[in-house]
């Protein structure tokens, strides 16, 4: 690199000589910063979805490349969030990217110590087994005075801020289907 190469590479002689004399453009950009390009712009499609953090229901432009998700953002055209995201919905990416991110099903024996893999059907099979079992057995169908009740307290549900509210909807019709009383959403919470 010679002494002409080094003096027009720094930014404040590009700023002096250039068309940018405030340094806001292209005299403060870098050779690093000039070959970057946004995540954005590689990806082969953009997926429009909802932030799944809570009820608010602020809109995410999801974007994709190869089957992988490069890049969250907010979606300007959301009449909700205008395309601003708070900093866990900023952080949603990690949802489905993180390397840490549990794929299966985990279940530990009572009075167990350690986890261990089940087939998704086993434990389908396993968690309706429960509720149906629980539901026969601490079903009310009257009070002491001969009221008609139609509930089980032997179980609850408390969806969780995760789920979008179609799926806390579904939830509440289901367990309501199913006699319970107990039913609330940690996002109204």
């Amino acid at each position: 690199m010679g002494v002409r190469d080094w003096i027009e590479g720094w930014p404040v002689y590009r700023q002096l000589t250039g068309a940018d004399p405030l340094g806001r453009g292209k005299a403060a950009e870098s050779a690093r910063s000039r070959a970057l390009a946004p995540r954005t712009r590689s990806a082969d499609r953009v997926v429009r979805s909802v932030c799944p953090y809570c009820a608010v229901g602020c809109g995410q432009k999801v974007y994709v490349r190869n089957g992988k998700v490069t890049q969250i953002e907010g979606d300007p055209d959301s009449p909700i969030s205008r395309g601003r995201l708070c900093p866990k919905g900023s952080a949603s990416k990690q949802l489905v990217t993180s390397p840490g991110r549990v794929t299966e099903v985990l279940y530990r024996r009572p009075h167990g110590r350690e986890w261990e893999r089940l087939d998704l059907g086993q434990a389908m099979d396993m968690i309706a087994e429960r509720v149906l079992r629980t539901r026969r057995e601490t079903w009310q169908d009257t009070d002491e005075e001969g009221r008609t009740l139609k509930r089980t307290l032997g179980f609850a549900s408390l969806g969780g801020a995760t789920l979008d509210n179609e799926e806390n909807y579904l939830m509440k019709k289901l367990y309501t289907a199913l006699g319970a009383i107990q039913i609330e959403n940690q996002a109204r919470i």
